[in-house]
């Protein structure tokens, strides 16, 4: 008897891809995005050293193997475009295109090697849209945002979430390197002299400073070798800006051979890097801000987060991607959902001084606390600790990414005697620490209670009484469910937080 074969159809996540196209001084780049969202993640990113900067202001004209390799990158581009499957793709030029003579034939070339519109940024379009790719993913950011590419360098102030004006310098390596030729003046001299001009030294000093572009994301990298930082994340990279300057002073003095021998400096960027830490460090030096914080997100962010509707830019990255995860990865997104509104009774108690930022982390955790479901259950604390220190979530910096997947961690592996990671916990105090084992324990007891499924935890609440007791507040409908293992974490949390544990049976009238 013959059988009849039968076929799998795989259902996968639907999304409508949206791309930007950067045709930048140094790089043309095409990231392709999940979709036009709060926190879009990139499906695909590549890009194409052609220095299309080089010599501009020199000549006046677009370096022209840079334009032929810039043409075929962007033929690809266009194609790697239909093949995935791109609705909106927004194709920019930055300062190369604008300022040289031949770019205007080259944008014509590039729309039908691309085929899409490309948008030749002014300078003041440029600075805008990397003050917004900063505030899209550091909703709270508040300092100037210096975004460095192969021609240009913008300086913009941020606060509260609003542009409060920049300016637009010829500082790029490329046009550093004609500048000196052109005048044979110490390259330091130049860049002071620029930067001094802008009037926005002071606007940094005591403030952050946010970092963005390719050539200072190299330096972040070198640095982040360097010390053995424990987590490979560029986005919010945070340190002080005399180990800013100690990592541009070092580049600054190296040979372009040493530089490409340098296995996280791509081979491409040996020759401009040293005038990108030159630039870097003579702007700490004149600026003097409190902060230095690198950032993956730059002009092509903006770029998104400028198409946005109103109520989209208001949302909190981190929640929304962190609200992307559970919708992959959870048994019951609305699970979760009900898990970070049910820990916020527990939580607003004056007990755990919850700040507004403790209270986010939080409510992230609780979005996350199902991510490792999937895996055997000896590697689900492993697989959530790494997929959270490696997950592609920004509105959090390094010491709450910690945070977040020590407290899953926990809450797989236990809260009580699990030992964290020692590189993981010298990002974060004790205290903090502490405080991930406790909001481990209230997913561990939620999740017993719960079997991950919806609709039980509004009819619960656990809370902290009047003498100090945790209390665990139950329907008499559901008195089946108290059992040893809930016995057990209420215990186990209830020590966590130095109180007794009562359980409470509400009877029916």
């Amino acid at each position: 008897m013959s059988k009849k074969a039968t076929s799998i159809k795989t259902v996968l996540p639907s999304f409508t891809p949206v791309a930007v196209v950067d045709i930048g001084s140094n790089s043309v780049r095409l990231v392709v995005y999940d979709g036009l969202r709060r926190a879009p993640s990139p499906v695909f990113n590549e890009k194409v050293l052609c220095g299309l900067g080089r010599g501009v202001a020199a000549t006046g004209m677009m370096n022209q193997k840079g334009v032929e390799r810039a043409l075929i990158a962007l033929a690809r581009f266009g194609a790697l475009c239909e093949q995935i499957g791109v609705g909106d793709c927004f194709a920019i030029a930055t300062a190369a295109a604008r300022e040289a003579k031949n770019g205007p034939q080259f944008i014509k070339d590039a729309q039908l090697a691309l085929g899409r519109e490309i948008k030749v940024l002014t300078g003041k379009e440029e600075a805008e849209f990397a003050a917004m790719g900063i505030v899209s993913s550091i909703p709270d950011a508040d300092g100037v945002v210096g975004d460095l590419g192969g021609g240009s360098l913008e300086l913009v102030d941020v606060k509260d979430g609003k542009n409060q004006g920049g300016v637009t310098l010829p500082l790029g390596p490329f046009r550093l390197m004609d500048a000196i030729e052109e005048s044979g003046r110490d390259p330091k001299e130049i860049v002071e002299e620029a930067l001094i001009k802008t009037g926005m030294m002071e606007a940094i000093k005591g403030r952050r400073f946010y970092a963005v572009g390719g050539a200072w994301r190299s330096l972040a990298k070198l640095h982040m070798q360097q010390s053995a930082h424990p987590l490979s994340v560029l986005q919010q990279y945070t340190i002080a800006p005399t180990a800013a300057r100690s990592v541009s002073i070092l580049v600054g003095g190296m040979a372009e051979k040493e530089l490409k021998n340098t296995d996280v400096i791509a081979k491409k960027r040996a020759e401009t890097l040293p005038l990108a830490a030159l630039v870097f460090d003579r702007l700490l030096t004149l600026g003097q801000p409190d902060e230095v914080v690198f950032s993956a997100f730059g002009v092509r962010e903006g770029v998104l987060f400028a198409k946005l509707p109103d109520d989209k830019k208001t949302l909190d990255p981190l929640l929304a991607g962190c609200w992307d995860f559970a919708r992959r990865y959870a048994r019951s997104p609305e699970h979760e959902e009900e898990l970070r509104d049910w820990t916020d009774d527990l939580f607003g108690n004056e007990l755990f001084e919850e700040s507004k930022a403790d209270k986010k982390l939080r409510h992230a955790a609780c979005l996350l606390a199902d991510i490792g479901w999937r895996a055997s259950p000896d590697y689900r604390g492993p697989r959530a600790l790494n997929l959270i220190t490696q997950a592609n979530i920004v509105g959090v910096d390094h010491p709450g990414r910690a945070f977040l997947a020590l407290t899953i961690f926990y809450r797989y592996q236990g809260p009580v005697k699990t030992k964290a990671p020692d590189n993981l916990a010298s990002l974060i105090t004790s205290k903090t620490n502490d405080r991930a084992r406790q909001v481990a324990a209230v997913l561990r007891l939620a999740y017993c209670l719960t079997a991950a499924m919806p609709g039980t935890l509004p009819k619960l609440k656990l809370a902290l009484n009047d003498k100090k007791t945790l209390q665990l507040t139950l329907p008499e409908s559901l008195e089946n469910l108290i059992g040893e293992i809930v016995d057990k974490r209420l215990e186990q949390l209830a020590d966590l937080i130095d109180c007794k544990a009562e359980i409470v049976v509400k009877k029916k009238n």
